[in-house]
């Protein structure tokens, strides 16, 4: 019997009548760009996060781009980003004409910490993009303080952290801007794409809902030169049924990481460590293991699902090879695309299925 990386229809099953219902109600509204069903999510994940305002736009990659906009982030501005994440973060950055300046992640949390901000701050910096990858919260409290002390803008990149806390506060309080996915794959996950974000600073959310609609608040009259960049009223009712579940599923995916944490804490795999203040919701649990492109090809011939998160770093890609990171640039960051893979996790894993790759582990590790 194999044991899936994730299962996402399991999710669906298990609220499909609710999730039925409300596409039913949000085709029969006849408000397909915009209206009630938009409004309702954005006022629920706004109180949800413990922000003042939410904006529902198109996938979480413009998210990003929208409120760097907002903030006036652009062309010569050096933005700093870590080395390693998903490609969208340095995209954002690099579609705003801003300078990407990405700086090495702790290897225990996989984050950017502020002490390594700070290092990288030069007369130039604009802005910080810290990103609570896998699920695991940066410490925003410090990365705050050292941008409060140098005027910086700082966005969160918390495409994979919905629900998560850092010393106490919901992640999208606490920057000047987080911005969220809704790819269905992450913790609150829609059934197509869609993004959010959400801020404290009303000024700001009124030129990111400006932006993310033509620049326009009135039809026809362009205030800023925007874009178009909406989330669906369809996926805006889909989240509205799973928003309220989100902390039980998040419960659900703690309890599958503290299984493994306890049973392979006596193993050679690299576990992730947490720090006091944070409280993760595990979108991913990542290990590190220098045999990994062997033990993963073992596991699946157990019937064990694992996937890679993410094997060529940023830097490494065609798509930023004109900014000279060389090979070694990021030796960190190289380390852990070489290293990193990401077992079984979500919130439909059963404990059998848990207890499957506890044992297959064991077994190649014994």
């Amino acid at each position: 019997m194999s044991v899936s990386f994730l299962d996402l229809s399991a999710a669906y099953a298990e609220v499909s009548a609710e999730l039925e219902a409300a596409a039913q109600r949000a085709m029969r509204s006849g408000w397909y760009i915009g209206g009630p069903e938009v409004t309702a999510f954005e006022t629920a994940f706004a109180k949800f996060c413990d922000a003042k305002d939410a904006i529902g736009v198109a996938n979480g990659l413009e998210a990003i781009e929208i409120a760097l906009h907002a903030f006036e982030i652009g062309a010569g501005d050096e933005v700093i980003v870590p080395a390693n994440t998903f490609i969208a973060t340095w995209l954002a950055v690099a579609r705003r004409g801003a300078v990407i300046v990405p700086v090495e992640p702790d290897p225990e949390t996989y984050n950017i910490t502020p002490e390594a901000i700070a290092e990288a701050i030069t007369p130039r910096t604009r802005a910080v993009i810290p990103v609570h990858l896998y699920g695991q919260p940066a410490d925003i409290d410090g990365i705050m303080r050292v941008a409060s002390e140098r005027d910086l803008i700082v966005i969160e990149d918390a495409a994979q952290c919905h629900g998560a806390r850092c010393h106490g506060a919901r992640i999208g309080s606490v920057g000047h801007a987080a911005t969220w996915s809704f790819y269905p794959s992450k913790n609150l996950g829609a059934l197509g794409d869609g993004g959010a974000i959400t801020t404290n600073h009303a000024e700001a959310a009124a030129r990111m809902r400006l932006l993310s609609n033509y620049g326009s608040s009135q039809k026809y009259i362009h205030d800023l030169p925007g874009t178009n960049s909406r989330l669906d009223p369809l996926q805006a009712a889909m989240l509205s049924v799973k928003l309220p579940l989100l902390d039980e599923w998040n419960r659900r995916r703690q309890a599958v990481a503290a299984e493994y944490l306890d049973a392979l804490a006596e193993t050679a795999l690299v576990l992730p460590k947490i720090a006091d203040w944070a409280e993760p919701v595990w979108h991913l649990f990542v290990v590190r293991h220098p045999d990994r492109d062997d033990l993963m090809t073992a596991l699946r011939e157990r019937g064990v699902e694992t996937l890679i998160h993410y094997p060529i770093p940023p830097h490494r890609q065609n798509a930023f090879k004109d900014l000279g990171f060389g090979e070694g640039a990021f030796p960190i960051t190289e380390q852990m695309s070489q290293e990193c893979f990401s077992l079984p996790m979500g919130p439909h894993l059963s404990t059998d299925d848990t207890q499957r790759v506890i044992a297959a582990l064991k077994e190649l590790l014994a």
